[in-house]
């Protein structure tokens, strides 16, 4: 019997796709791709976490798709009650570069007492992201 490994999910609601690929791929250098689809269905794109995979869908796909979602979709900000928690390298660049975007940060990066330096920020949608690279060890 062939083994069967299940692949779960999570879509995220994004404003452009163009946006976010240029945060999640350009800023984080996380291996986000754009996903070949069918005529007719919504371009997205996908960051495969090892059996999870964050999918990104543009609002007015999902709109198009799923009419009755519109007025929910309009009811709350993008992201609440979630964080998006990712380990990165180079986390000083990425630092430098969420600022130089002049995007909202939530706690700047710090040195954590549990061997991480770490910051929380918000993506171009609103959605709450924490990053940390964990030190090497003999580094400071």
């Amino acid at each position: 019997m062939k083994a069967h490994r299940d692949q779960h999910s999570i879509q995220l609601v994004v404003s452009q796709l163009v946006v976010s690929e240029a945060f999640y791929a350009g800023i984080l250098g996380l291996p986000v791709q754009r996903s070949f689809t069918v005529p007719g269905a919504p371009e997205h794109m996908v960051l495969d976490m090892g059996g999870i995979a964050i999918v990104f869908v543009e609002e007015d796909d999902v709109i198009r798709t799923h009419p009755v979602l519109e007025h929910r979709l309009g009811m709350f900000p993008r992201g609440i009650g979630m964080t998006l928690h990712f380990e990165v390298e180079d986390i000083e660049e990425i630092s430098d570069a969420i600022m130089e975007e002049e995007m909202e940060i939530l706690y700047p990066l710090e040195m954590k007492p549990y061997g991480v330096k770490e910051m929380w920020c918000f993506d171009p949608d609103g959605y709450l992201v924490v990053l940390d690279e964990p030190l090497a060890a003999g580094k400071g």
